[in-house]
């Protein structure tokens, strides 16, 4: 096996104190840790400089402007991706590191990713293994957004790997509830601008797919209470993202 190529671990911030010190340890394995701060106001910064990453502060100006800067920071062939709320584990990170000393013709890697949520991992209910490419070649991968989710987008072979990333997207179900109501109104005005006209009709059968998705289709049953928790909350998604598009439709210079 040869020696593997440099790696730069990247983790753009907002007030990510939480999770971000054994997001960093878990990366530490690579050459660099660039994290890109948002302007935040918590322990974040400092936790990355303790962490002995290099830090740039810079306002939020959507992901893809944002990841576009990052990039243009890193001066390593490959990169590992990581959220503030996501953490490799020890298995992942030894799965990584054998990658990268031998990729073969894959200019990226997919890592399964497990959620935290309500009392468990999720490992059913459409979340997982929930393959994300979160170890590419820079000059081979692009930013792709779909509001108000993004991702990676690699040109050119995959493979997976063998271990989780650990996520812990909300620090409880409030947290979720606020994260849907700002998530639907995006997504409902990503909706106006396609041309989408939906009605309250639309809204409720989108409703009850996604919960019957998660919960029946994906096996959300076998989750437990937590799987049947996160069918509802896909029913309120799902809903209000096509029921504030009808009231957008309606009511176009509304701005709440």
């Amino acid at each position: 096996m040869s020696s593997r190529p440099p790696v730069t671990g990247l983790v753009l911030t907002k007030d990510g104190e939480r999770h971000l010190e054994a997001c960093l340890r878990s990366l530490a394995f690579c050459d660099e840790i660039l994290v890109v701060d948002s302007e935040s106001t918590d322990r974040t910064r400092d936790i990355a400089a303790t962490c002995g990453a290099r830090v740039l502060v810079r306002p939020w100006t959507g992901p893809a402007d944002q990841f576009r800067f990052a990039f243009a920071q890193i001066h390593t062939p490959w990169v590992v991706s990581l959220d503030q709320d996501e953490i490799l584990s020890p298995a992942l990170q030894a799965s990584i590191q054998a990658a990268l000393a031998d990729p073969g013709d894959a200019v990226a890697f997919l890592c399964p990713r497990a959620s935290f949520y309500f009392d468990r991992f999720l490992r059913h209910s459409g979340w997982y293994p929930d393959l994300l490419p979160r170890v590419f070649l820079l000059e081979k991968t692009e930013v792709h957004v779909c509001p108000p989710h993004y991702g990676f987008r690699p040109h050119g072979p995959t493979r997976r790997l063998a271990g989780d990333i650990l996520h812990y997207p909300y620090a409880n179900l409030a947290q979720h509830v606020e994260k849907m109501n700002a998530y639907t109104q995006i997504a409902a005005q990503d909706l106006v601008r396609q041309g989408k006209r939906p009605s309250v009709l639309t809204a409720l059968a989108h409703g009850l797919a996604r919960f019957a998705k998660i919960y029946v289709l994906r096996a959300g049953f076998l989750d437990g209470r937590a799987g049947f928790v996160l069918a509802v909350n896909g029913f309120f998604y799902a809903f209000h993202k096509y029921l504030r598009a009808t009231e957008l439709a309606l009511h176009p210079h509304s701005t709440s």
